[in-house]
């Protein structure tokens, strides 16, 4: 006779416990497997929107990377005359150091941004180049001439005898903010184009000492000497910055690189494709930061804003009322952080545009509208 064993209900219990928990765990490891990963990218072009990614930027750069060339550029410089010959002092004394003229080569990067063959590029690529030479993704090279250049921005566009190109969109830079993907794209050391991936790490630095007009976009996107004039993207693979410095004691890349934001470029880009420089607006002020100690001065409070020091005669400034000691708090609804932000916004309007200040005089807020005239040579603000 068999004898049966019975085995507690608790036993019973936990074993079924056991195969739901070990059931479940599979059904969630096979959805894993199966589902594609996904996560939001913020994107430049406008707050509240983002970019599917589900894991490679690879269709992004696709688009993107034919519209970045490569600029080949020589000019002519003089150098001291290295024959021993002349280096004896009788020689020097008499005759002094003879220049030897030579060839001077440099490598870069540039941005397609029309169709009809007009690139972006940083203009101490180009400015004096008495040949440039544009090579494309495919190995075709061709020349190329200066449209115009900048010193100012250190931006510059030169234009290509060819058509039906690729343009790279360019994206409003004002919405760009630190956090957001960048994408540096050109031709490092001249081995070839180049992609590499950071974040934005700053938006409007300024005060380093590289530009006369600095606002630039920072990333930790590796850039190398021969990014120069080339492409930071954003997520959508929209430009957002031309590549310009980078901050490196050894001349390598340290994670601190700079670019010229894209509205600064599309402004110099009209300028310069409409009259081969760029002609700026002049206010004719002369500002200076406002510090608490001037702030409290003149009854104002915080530091938000410039203080004009001078008022040029005869400029649009004196014509619109503008005086000694007001202090600007806004452009066109805009509120100015300070000298540098008035300066940077007066400088990228066109002669002719009418501009609203909001001031504060006297213990009151007040606006005035000026129309800006061309800037002088010299000319101040």
């Amino acid at each position: 006779m068999r004898r049966s064993v019975a085995a507690p209900i608790w036993l019973l219990l936990l074993a079924l416990v056991l195969v739901a928990i070990i059931s479940a765990a599979a059904g969630i490891y096979r959805g894993r497997q199966s589902a594609q990963p996904w996560f939001s990218v913020a994107a430049a072009s406008g707050p509240d929107t983002g970019v599917p990614f589900n894991g490679s930027f690879a269709p992004i750069v696709k688009k993107a990377i034919p519209s970045v060339v490569n600029i080949s550029s020589s000019r002519i410089v003089q150098t001291p005359q290295v024959n021993p010959l002349f280096e004896d002092p009788f020689f020097k004394r008499f005759f002094g150091a003879i220049p030897r003229k030579e060839k001077e080569h440099s490598l870069g990067s540039g941005v397609v941004v029309s169709p009809d063959g007009y690139v972006l590029t940083n203009s101490h690529m180009v400015e004096g180049a008495t040949d440039i030479e544009v090579s494309f993704g495919d190995k075709t090279q061709m020349p190329a001439r200066i449209v115009g250049t900048d010193a100012r921005t250190d931006l510059a566009v030169v234009k290509l005898d060819r058509s039906g190109l690729t343009p790279l969109p360019l994206a409003d830079s004002s919405q760009v903010q630190v956090g957001d993907i960048a994408l540096a794209i050109g031709d490092p050391f001249g081995i070839g184009r180049t992609v590499t991936m950071g974040i934005v790490s700053a938006t409007s630095r300024g005060n380093l000492g590289i530009e006369s007009e600095e606002d630039f976009i920072q990333t930790d996107a590796a850039i190398n000497p021969g990014n120069s004039g080339g492409a930071l993207i954003n997520a959508r693979g929209e430009l957002i910055g031309i590549n310009t410095a980078i901050l490196s004691p050894t001349g390598g890349n340290l994670g601190i690189g700079f670019a010229v934001p894209s509205n600064m470029a599309r402004f110099a880009m009209e300028q310069i494709s409409k009259s081969g420089r760029v002609i700026r607006g002049y206010l004719g002020v002369v500002i200076q930061p406002l510090t608490t100690d001037l702030a409290k001065q003149f009854g104002f409070n915080g530091t938000n804003g410039a203080l004009i020091r001078e008022v040029e005669a005869g400029s649009p400034a004196e014509q619109a009322g503008l005086k000694q000691g007001y202090i600007v708090t806004a452009i066109n609804g805009k509120p100015v952080t300070d000298s540098r932000n008035l300066q940077l916004a007066i400088s990228q309007m066109a002669p002719g545009s009418t501009v609203n200040l909001s001031v504060f005089n006297d213990g009151r807020q007040q606006q005035v509208s000026v129309k800006l005239a061309e800037e002088p040579a010299q000319g101040k603000k």
